[in-house]
């Protein structure tokens, strides 16, 4: 209405009521603001709250109960009007104030909701129908002047929506599409392969006119005693920590007198001791004493892994080997790309950075001693370097290959309003892309090692299988990242990992279908907005360990064979129940004792390290969780690592206890068949006649693993225990349970009473399913490290 009043436009869309404006009809007539049913454009549904798909029951409470109290007819609305704006200067504020009531609906279609004559606009619009969720691409962006860029890319293309994300640096976009934070990215060689480590996988990969990209030192012509061999003591300027030409080329050549290229397994190293000083942003110490931060606050955030160092990239590499401005702050050598170096010298100036800077002023360092003009990078160079690649995670390479075609098609077709490969005019050089690039070329046919080349490939593994302590402590934050799900298997060399999962440990895990990414999403929303998580386990999280468990449909120990777990009231009353039991613990003791915890365990080891898990509980006796590190458990049904006396109530480890059996039972050798979930194989009654079994060594009492039979009950206390802790805790995770037994099942029920979420990841029904806001039918140890990164500590054993 302001707009239309102030004289400057003659049409405006509204809902007021004036009497001195008329409405506008299809068929050229005018008519009052009244006559809106019978003059206006189409008829279409009322706003509408949105929320995620796994609040919708917390959403549907929350507005029902603020309309009650607020409403219309609200108990309460003397205090407070939910449908009304004027009190705070504005009309239409959250909601519209010609509400009369939000109608809740139940699990709706979409199309039913907006009406389908609304949705068949939409889809012959071109949108399809698709949620916004579904079309829009999220961008990684590591800078001010990356974030600008991809603004005014996401306002000169037709296609679908694209949004820019901030991250502070290549390493913390991987992390952020590893979260779903972000879709995708440009990466170099070195982070694409360790995005690569990470489960990302190439979508299209950047097309130059030339074969190949080469890394190349730059000196200035004027200092003539620097070269190859004998840079001990200088200055160096460097792109990035992890740059394929900065950071990972230079150290494979001879550097100095004192160095050469088998040296070191670790590039920041060799560089810290070779170099006086330089500027390698993202590193720390004296690599980062060169560099000179940004413009805003000159001196403040120096050193930092993207373009806001203005030492950042091939540009600030080049920047730093000048001086800045003042020209104090310089190097004496850069290790960088050549591709673009002639124009970066020209941009010098044109940029206002310095003046007089011509390709003649500087010339190549080569690996064999000479120096050579800048034109001969064919022949002087640290080595070539692969293509930078677009990566993101498995299910949307379709999606964001469509949206990187579409809109290098539209962007084709007018050059000269934005040019997707370009970045002078945003100060810098290779923003998002590099300026080289003349298209994106179709790799979701070949994986990452294979665009790499082997010879980068193999480059990359001899430094990143480094296993030194040093290295692990100053590459930490990297650690942290590369240590995901995918990771694991790929560190496995180092001998940190003894709990790496083979094949044969999933014989007892039960099939599942593949996890649709809208679930897995949904439970890593539950995770992140979970502060205090109460997780509770079950055998299932130790199938994968190779443990059986008693259930599962084909697997378990009850579908497999007819033995069923002893009973707490036939070991106490029989003396030769107690053999049988004792004897076929014997027996598989050594082989259930030396289960060691996968994946699932050590990713909820993490999680508690971050102060994600409140507290665990598991029912499960193998002692897996302990193995893995868990501070904060509560074994509920005890475990067979220890024994108890039922005498006199002393313990002991059972360790020791299998030492007595075999000094009682000497020659006594049986074969047997796999074993159950609690440490039990089978064996006949003639088998077991002859095995004599120890007493308590102090008082003489009957010997009982510590934990709890079937048809016994768990301790009070430790009931007590474990439900404060629960009603401390704003969500519960089952982790591998079908909750049959009621010990587990009874903390569900008190969940639901409390009203705190259920979330439950098991393959197969459990006995909470009514309880629980999300269901997710998958192996633990694929789901659970997906939702948080393992770090290399959370790895280590304890």
């Amino acid at each position: 209405m302001l707009c239309l009043t102030s004289t400057h436009h003659w049409i405006f869309f509204s809902e007021w009521e004036r009497e001195d404006y008329r409405l506008l009809c299809t068929d050229g007539a005018q008519a009052n603001l009244s006559e809106f049913r019978t003059c206006n454009l189409g008829r279409g549904p009322g706003g509408g709250v949105v929320t995620r798909i796994n609040f919708r029951k917390t959403a549907r409470k929350f507005l029902q109960a603020a309309q009650m109290v607020f409403g219309r007819q609200g108990r309460d609305k003397q205090h407070f009007q939910l449908f009304e704006s004027q009190s705070y200067g504005g009309r239409d504020l959250l909601f519209r104030d010609k509400t009369e009531k939000l109608a809740v609906f139940s699990d709706s279609d979409i199309s039913q909701v907006l009406g389908l004559d609304y949705v068949a606009l939409l889809k012959g619009l071109g949108h399809e129908g698709s949620s916004l969720e579904d079309s829009v691409i999220r961008w990684c962006c590591i800078s001010d002047a990356e974030q600008k860029k991809c603004e005014e890319w996401a306002l000169s293309i037709k296609s679908d929506p694209l949004v820019c994300v901030r991250a502070s640096s290549m390493s913390n976009c991987i992390e952020k599409i590893k979260r779903d934070e972000v879709d995708a990215v440009s990466l170099d060689g070195t982070h694409a392969f360790i995005a690569g480590k990470c489960g990302l996988v190439p979508v299209v990969a950047e097309y130059y006119v030339f074969p190949s990209v080469f890394a190349v030192a730059v000196v200035r012509r004027s200092s003539r005693n620097v070269f190859f061999g004998n840079l001990a003591g200088r200055r160096s300027c460097h792109g990035h920590m992890y740059s394929p030409a900065g950071w990972l080329m230079p150290a494979r050549h001879n550097l100095s007198s004192q160095h050469n290229s088998s040296t070191h397994c670790d590039p920041s190293k060799v560089y810290s001791e070779v170099f006086w000083k330089g500027c390698l942003p993202g590193s720390q110490g004296s690599l980062c004493k060169v560099c000179i931060g940004g413009t805003a606050e000159p001196g403040t955030k120096r050193c930092t892994d993207n373009h806001n160092e203005r030492y950042y990239g091939n540009m600030g590499a080049l920047r730093c080997l000048v001086g800045d401005p003042s020209g104090k702050t310089y190097g004496d050598v850069a290790f960088l790309e050549q591709h673009n170096l002639e124009d970066n010298i020209k941009s010098l100036g044109s940029s206002g950075w310095a003046e007089g800077w011509l390709a003649w002023d500087f010339e190549l360092l080569c690996p064999d001693g000479r120096r050579a003009s800048l034109s001969q990078w064919e022949s002087c160079h640290l080595g070539a370097i692969p293509p930078n690649l677009i990566m993101t995670r498995p299910i949307l390479t379709a999606r964001v290959y469509d949206f990187l075609m579409k809109s290098q098609e539209t962007l084709a077709a007018h050059p000269d309003e934005f040019n997707l490969f370009e970045s002078q005019k945003y100060g810098e050089s290779d923003l998002l892309f590099k300026d080289v690039t003349r298209c994106f070329v179709h790799t979701s046919h070949l994986d990452y090692h294979t665009i790499l080349g082997e010879d980068f490939y193999r480059t990359m593994e001899t430094i990143f299988n480094c296993t030194r302590s040093a290295w692990i402590r100053r590459n930490r934050p990297f650690l942290k990242m590369l240590l995901s799900w995918r990771a694991i298997a790929w560190l496995q060399d180092t001998k940190k990992l003894r709990y790496f999962t083979s094949a044969s440990t999933l014989d007892f895990v039960p099939t599942s279908a593949p996890i649709g990414s809208l679930v897995l999403e949904q439970l890593q929303d539950f995770v992140y907005q979970t502060k205090r998580l109460f997780v509770i386990t079950g055998a299932g999280i130790s199938t994968e360990s190779g443990i059986p468990d008693y259930r599962s449909e084909g697997v378990g120990l009850y579908f497999r064979t007819e033995r069923r777990p002893i009973q707490h009231a036939e070991f106490l009353r029989s003396s030769k129940a107690r053999q049988r039991y004792w004897a076929r613990n014997y027996v598989g003791w050594p082989q259930f004792s030396s289960h060691q915890p996968n994946l699932a365990h050590l990713a909820l080891r993490s999680w508690e390290a971050v102060g994600k898990v409140h507290w665990l509980v598991t029912q499960n006796v193998d002692a897996l969780h302990s193995k893995a590190g868990q501070q904060n458990l509560t074994e509920l049904h005890g475990c067979t690592h220890r024994v108890v006396c039922l005498g006199c109530g002393s313990r002991s480890a059972r360790e020791a206890l299998q030492a007595r059996f075999t000094a009682l039972n000497p020659g006594w050798v049986v074969k047997a068949g796999g074993v159950a979930p609690d440490g039990d194989v089978f064996l006949s009654d003639e088998q077991v006649q002859h095995f004599r079994v120890p007493s308590c060594e102090s008082c003489g009492g009957i010997l009982k693993p510590e934990v709890t039979f079937f048809g016994d009950t768990v301790n009070r206390e430790t009931v007590n225990l474990v439900q404060q802790k629960l009603v401390e805790s704003d969500g519960v995770l089952v982790v591998g349970s079908s909750l049959q037994v009621y010990s587990g099942y009874r903390f569900l029920l008190t969940a639901s009473e409390r009203k705190i979420p259920v979330a439950i990841l098991n393959i197969g029904p459990t006995r909470a399913d009514h309880l629980s806001s999300i269901r997710v039918s998958a192996r633990c140890g694929d789901v659970l490290p997906a939702i948080l990164p393992l770090t290399e500590r959370e790895l280590a054993q304890p």
